[in-house]
């Protein structure tokens, strides 16, 4: 599927309520894919745009939860709603503790269910752009050299170029160098903003011995 609108991914083994749900979204402007069982969908190709799930509880052959807990082991899962007639409190604190954004209960109230849906999208949105976003940075960290990367590590823990060229054992004129390289390839126009990258990358802070 080409990306677009939103789309709303219904998991319900019951074909009333999938096509309650489908004129639903479906009017309220979603591109809306229904599935009768979990593994349909797990065997459909997923959605490029940002996607959610509205998910019955019990199925008949892999339930709700376990679906959430599959998904949940993705790069970048789908925001699940819970939808469901027999719900109940362990299941819905284990949804909710599983990243689940709301757990209705059928028949929902169709404006709590799309407002719903609205947060999940968002919620999925916010993660792709996270994940494209660091994906981006791990890609320009990869470009640096070796010597660089030593660098970049020691630049943005707030060394000073004399402490990193001693830290390293080189000139500290070799270090501006490759300061200034390691700026242009990760395209930050401040040190503050390298160090927010090295935070999303993970970068551990480390003590090095510079004097």
């Amino acid at each position: 599927m080409s990306g677009g609108r939103r789309c709303v991914c219904v998991v319900d083994d019951e074909a009333p309520v999938r096509r309650g749900l489908e004129r639903l979204l479906s009017g309220a402007g979603f591109e809306v894919r229904s599935y009768g069982t979990a593994g349909e969908f797990l065997d459909d190709e997923p959605p490029s745009a940002p996607c959610c799930l509205v998910l019955d509880l019990r199925m008949p052959d892999i339930d709700g939860l376990a679906l959430q807990e599959e998904l949940a082991r993705r790069p970048t899962p789908p925001a699940v709603v819970f939808l469901t007639g027999q719900g109940s409190v362990p299941a819905s604190v284990r949804a909710m503790k599983g990243g689940a954004v709301d757990f209705l209960e059928k028949p929902a109230d169709p404006a709590a269910l799309l407002a719903a849906v609205d947060r999940a999208l968002t919620r999925n949105q916010a993660r792709r752009a996270g994940a494209a976003e660091l994906a981006e940075l791990g890609a320009r960290r990869s470009s640096l050299t070796p010597r660089e990367d030593e660098v970049f590590q020691r630049v943005v823990v707030g060394l000073l170029n004399k402490q990193i060229a001693f830290d390293l054992g080189i000139a500290e004129k070799t270090v501006k160098v490759h300061r200034g390289r390691v700026m242009k390839k990760m395209q930050a126009s401040s040190v503050a903003e390298l160090a927010r990258m090295a935070e999303k990358l993970g970068v551990a802070s480390k003590r090095f011995d510079g004097d």
